[in-house]
């Protein structure tokens, strides 16, 4: 982190830590993983579950980020605290918060690598993995129908409200706690019963900080027709659109 923080001080831009979020949990699971002294098919399951989730995650981020401004919430905070101090208050606002975060969101992985009450494979290891693959599934698929939509010139301005965003005003971040709760679920079915306390803080994010309620805020300032669509569509967990009243 605090070479993360170095490179941004230059950069003035904080959103390289973004990119680092997903390998973060990897780097975090490999560690767990290579100090367990048994090797158990759950162990292996997740380690790749989480490895594929982290890159993918990280490389989508990258791309997306690579030679484009500062992303907005961080230019908020910049502007609030001032940019003569803010290249050392983010160190502690940014970097080592988000560190200490990684940390705490890792605690079902913790469990999982070593919690050893439950070795062998079991139903909710089978309905953690059915998670898994459904969340990744929406993650990766929303991700990729909106970087496709705003490639699009003609789309400027306008809201994406096709594919799994008919269903949802946010399916890649659906699809990130779903994949969260997934290792929740894995830790439970190893025995690591409080450390789901990680998933949730995580989803928890997700939803009421810096996901969703974040982007809300700023998406029905600066979208025209934004107000139609919340009306129509549900914010988080995926349903079929509503009727307009008058129909």
């Amino acid at each position: 982190m605090v070479i993360l923080w170095l490179i941004s001080i230059p950069l003035k831009n904080v959103s390289i830590i973004d990119a680092f979020w997903g390998t973060g949990f990897v780097v975090v699971n490999v560690a767990y993983f290579m100090l367990e002294t048994h090797m158990y098919t759950r162990n292996l399951v997740v380690l790749c579950l989480v490895s594929v989730w982290g890159i993918r995650l990280s490389a989508y981020l990258f791309k997306r980020n690579y030679g484009k401004p500062e992303d907005f919430r961080y230019q908020e905070f910049r502007r609030h605290y001032g940019a003569e101090r803010y290249w050392w208050f983010s160190f502690f606002q940014v970097f080592v918060l988000q560190g200490t975060l990684i940390m705490l969101v890792s605690l079902p992985l913790f469990g999982i690598h070593h919690e050893t009450v439950n070795n062998e494979l079991n139903t909710i290891d089978y309905i953690a993995l059915l998670c898994w693959c459904i969340g990744f599934l929406f993650e990766a698929i929303g991700d990729y129908q909106l970087t496709k939509f705003k490639k699009n010139p003609d789309n400027k301005g306008t809201i994406l409200k096709t594919g799994l965003w008919r269903y949802t005003r946010h399916p890649n971040y659906f699809g990130d706690a779903t994949v969260w709760l997934s290792f929740g679920l894995f830790s439970i079915a190893s025995g690591g019963y409080w450390q789901i306390v990680g998933a949730l803080a995580m989803i928890y994010l997700i939803i009421n900080i810096s996901g969703v309620a974040m982007l809300e805020k700023s998406l029905q300032k600066t979208k025209p027709g934004y107000k139609e669509y919340v009306a129509s569509t549900n914010a988080f967990i995926p349903w079929f659109p509503k009727k307009a009243k008058n129909d």
